[in-house]
């Protein structure tokens, strides 16, 4: 399965008050894996940018002068996430955003839902975690991803690090670190520090170290839950 993680960063909150996107950011997943393909452009938003939405992303009108226009871009983002189920924190914004820019294309676009599947990760966070804080920060404290070259957001640095925590949320709480280097083993990250992965049958695997500390307590939980309910599956022989 094709996934492109995405992020936008914008000139405000309202795209019914004429605002737009000034950065997008996307990561290409194939099967769950980083395939090494990345997009990630600036854009010129032909406004102003809101002195709020500045202070998130620390983006200038000065720095944005020489970008291109999203319709300059636009092909070549939609051959980006074309067919692709995007996973993105909180998609209601950022595909609203992308609607209304397509919207403003010559031509029948459409909308984003016409060309891909969307995967809100805030909503499957929530529903993961309720009651909890789900903010892309504190789910990467969370799942101990490092973010902390993370001052002001960015469109492509949110998206990487959104794909740890979206693989990491999705496929068992992992100690991952961000990598650059995406050709290596582990859905694409650097080292599992504590692990040790393993090939069987063509599938990646990871053996854990237990302590004798982690056997015991594990005895101890099995032997009650078994005087509880009669029956476990986690029993096994040493």
């Amino acid at each position: 399965m094709r996934q492109v993680v995405l992020d936008t960063e914008t000139t405000g909150l309202e795209t019914s008050q004429g605002h737009r996107i000034i950065e997008i950011g996307g990561v290409e997943l194939e099967n769950r894996r980083l395939t090494g393909r990345t997009y990630h452009q600036y854009v010129r938003p032909e406004r102003e940018i809101d002195a709020g939405a500045q202070e998130v992303h620390g983006i200038t009108q000065d720095f944005l002068a020489d970008k291109p226009i999203f319709a300059e871009v636009a092909d070549e983002f939609l051959q980006f996430i074309d067919g692709a189920e995007l996973v993105i924190h909180n998609a209601s914004f950022d595909v609203g955003f992308i609607d209304h820019e397509f919207g403003m294309l010559k031509g029948d676009i459409g909308k984003v839902a016409d060309h891909c599947r969307i995967l809100d990760s805030l909503a499957l966070a929530r529903n993961k975690h309720p009651g909890q804080k789900n903010s892309l920060d504190a789910l990467c404290k969370r799942y101990e991803i490092d973010n902390s070259g993370r001052d002001l957001h960015g469109a492509l640095l949110d998206a990487e690090l959104l794909a740890l925590v979206y693989l990491a949320m999705t496929g068992g709480q992992v100690n991952l670190g961000l990598s650059n280097n995406s050709g290596n083993d582990d859905n694409g990250f650097e080292g599992l520090v504590s692990h040790r992965p393993i090939e069987r049958q063509g599938l990646n695997f990871v053996l854990t170290d237990v302590t004798e500390e982690e056997l015991s307590s594990h005895r101890a939980y099995i032997s009650k839950l078994k005087e509880e309910t009669g029956k476990v599956v986690w029993e096994f022989d040493e």
